[in-house]
């Protein structure tokens, strides 16, 4: 059977290279070959964190198998997986290599090497096929298939219409002024997102409907109009411009029928609190947890009892003077966690006042010794290239904020189906991010402080707590 060979294989090929083994190298591949095999679901579950090399043995009964496959990833991991871990593969037994076809058309081959956006097309067209996909990235499907689906209206698209439409030029500009003055009277918000509701977008609706044909996006933007997709605009007050953004609420409904009756094996870091499985639409065969071993050294924490909340007036001031005394006599790099951009321009100043040029915002090479403010989602795709922190500063935890017109939207679809929104979505989200930003730190022995007060401060802060498990307070702060 697949799942013997590729065990055996494997098996052979890590003896060879002699390297530390992850634990579960074994077991992965031979739930990938039984997957393969049998044409079922199969959903893995990582510790967020988990060291790339478990690819490896993804890889094993891929090059094994005879199934044709298609094979979804992001950017930088088709990077690795080309340069760095087929060729390990190769090079360990050339029996075992795996010819991939990347491009818009699978042709005759086997494996089909994709991107999410890829992926979304070929559904589309229906050239598919009866390809089992293999998704090694799952907790990133979400996202970037909404990536994949997004519309955008840029303000050169309503010149496009006006002149396709010359008859209803004068309406269309009427609506777009209309718009206009909606979008750009409407106070400051972060990013300069202004969330539109079905009824802004009605009338431009009901007279596109009457017109045709349309130049492109809007005949894309027309058939999204239903309760699963939402829209904002982004605005650029500099330039009195603005551009409209049209989203799905959930990606996979909108691509209904894409994992049925077919193979679909998923693999992803996913929290314990996140039930992907049927976020997903999956129906998993087989679900499994693939877990780090128990880890013995605790992770130092420095979270005092009384902080105030991010809505206090005194929280800039507090994250100054606290990410002032974290930073004194640190040898290593400092990362400190922040979305808001005002907030995080301030203590970038502030800090640099007291620091000089070591401080950085969101820079690919700080000095060794340096402090780096960023965004979360900045983080999570740049730490591999960093050198590992000394310490992480979570100035704000990573609960998304209902200012964002994707995420209100999203809210307010579950409460019309009566579900807790903040459990269910909002607070696993943000843990999934936490354990993804802190990983490094229990390789590195560094320590973890955390200045939102809501961790303290409200009951689903034990919640917190318990995910970053085994973890050490730290009453004092001394030299590192």
């Amino acid at each position: 059977m697949l799942e013997a060979r590729a065990h055996h294989q494997l098996k052979a090929l890590l003896q060879r290279e002699g390297c530390e083994r992850w634990p579960h190298h074994l077991t992965l591949s031979r739930l990938v070959g039984r997957s393969l095999r049998r044409g079922d679901h199969t959903l893995v579950r990582l510790a967020p964190g988990t060291d790339p090399s478990w690819l490896i043995s993804l890889l094993v009964p891929l090059a094994l198998s005879d199934s044709r496959l298609a094979v979804v990833v992001s950017e930088p991991l088709r990077q690795r997986l080309l340069q760095l871990e087929l060729p390990r593969l190769m090079a360990a037994d050339p029996g075992l290599a795996l010819p991939c076809l990347e491009g818009d058309e699978p042709g005759e081959a086997r494996v089909w090497l994709l991107s999410h956006r890829q992926l979304v097309a070929a559904w589309q067209q229906r050239i598919l096929a009866d390809r089992q996909l293999v998704i090694p990235e799952v907790e990133q499907l979400d996202g970037r298939l909404r990536e994949a689906l997004a519309i955008r209206l840029e303000p050169n698209h309503w010149d496009q219409l006006q002149r396709a439409q010359p008859s209803a030029a004068a309406a269309v500009l009427e609506l777009h002024t209309r718009l206009s003055r909606q979008v750009l009277r409407h106070p400051p918000s972060p990013g300069g997102l202004v969330p539109l509701a079905e009824e802004d977008e009605a009338p431009l609706r009901q007279l596109l409907a009457l017109l045709g044909p349309l130049p492109q996006p809007w005949p894309r933007w027309l058939a999204s109009g239903n309760r699963r997709w939402t829209s904002w605009a982004q605005r650029d007050s500099r330039l009195l411009q603005w551009t409209l953004h049209r989203q799905p609420l959930e990606p996979l409904q909108v691509l209904q029928g894409l994992l049925e009756h077919r193979g679909a094996v998923v693999i992803g870091q996913l929290g314990p609190a996140r039930q992907a499985g049927q976020e997903l639409g999956l129906s998993p065969q087989v679900c499994v947890d693939l877990g780090d071993p128990p880890l013995a050294d605790p992770l130092p924490l420095f979270a005092p009892l009384r902080q105030p909340l991010p809505n206090s007036p005194h929280f800039g001031q507090h994250l100054l003077e606290q990410c002032r005394r974290l930073v004194l006599g640190q040898a290593g790099l400092t990362v400190i966690l922040l979305d808001d951009g005002a907030l995080r321009r301030a203590l970038t100043s502030g800090l640099a006042a007291e620091f000089g040029s070591r401080v950085v915002q969101e820079s690919t090479a700080p000095e060794a010794n340096g402090v780096l403010c960023c965004r979360w989602s900045w983080w999570l795709e740049q730490q591999q290239r960093l050198p590992l922190p000394c310490q992480v500063v979570v100035a704000l935890l990573p609960i998304a904020s209902l200012e964002d017109p994707l995420t209100a939207a999203q809210v307010q679809a579950l409460r019309r189906q009566g579900r807790d929104w903040f459990r269910e979505r909002l607070l696993p989200d943000g843990l999934t991010r936490l354990q993804l930003a802190v990983a490094g730190l229990r390789r590195a022995g560094g320590r973890l402080a955390i200045l939102d007060g809501r961790l303290r401060g409200r009951s689903w802060g034990r919640q917190v707590l318990t995910a970053l498990d085994p973890w050490l307070k730290l009453s004092r702060l001394l030299p590192h």
